[in-house]
């Protein structure tokens, strides 16, 4: 690594630690020639995956326009930015480990859709209403009886012994 105050590239690892979630190393180095000490971190590079349109087009999956509408969709609801980044992470391991090089658009909006509604159930039904173009309130009423439908539903379940 290239010292960011001297522009040497003789250093030494001090120390690394994995990340909390186990997807990066961070390393702490000390310059050779200037004994500045400074953090790195070492990340799996994954393959660009490309998201297929529902009009054809397709172009780079794009990390940020996910987060930004997660955030939209949590936008003044008690959700931290941590757990939307995760959520995030989450989406985009899942994506990774389901399709090679190209992903259909409608499975991106369902998996945002599936973390929302573990989330919060606000965020989703307004992501829905987005995602699925609501043009009336009735829409909306639906989607919001087959939410409290599939609560009921969920906690009915008889529990399975671990």
């Amino acid at each position: 690594m290239r010292c960011v105050q001297c522009g040497s590239l003789k250093d030494k690892v001090l120390d690394s630690r994995s990340s909390k979630d186990g997807t990066s190393i961070r390393r702490r180095r000390e310059c050779l020639n200037c004994t500045y000490r400074y953090t790195t971190y070492e990340q799996i590079e994954r393959t660009e995956l490309r998201v297929v349109k529902r009009d054809g087009t397709r172009e780079a999956l794009n990390r940020e326009k996910l987060m930004g509408g997660l955030i939209k969709a949590c936008e003044k609801r008690p959700v931290s930015m941590d757990r939307l980044d995760r959520a995030v992470e989450e989406i985009l391991t899942d994506l990774h480990k389901d399709h090679v090089s190209e992903v259909p658009s409608h499975i991106i909006g369902s998996k945002v859709m599936d973390k929302l509604h573990q989330i919060d159930p606000v965020a989703y039904v307004r992501y829905v209403s987005v995602y699925r173009q609501f043009e009336d309130v009735n829409e909306f009423i639906q989607e919001i009886q087959s939410l409290s439908r599939r609560a009921t539903r969920d906690t009915m379940q008889r529990r399975l012994p671990l």
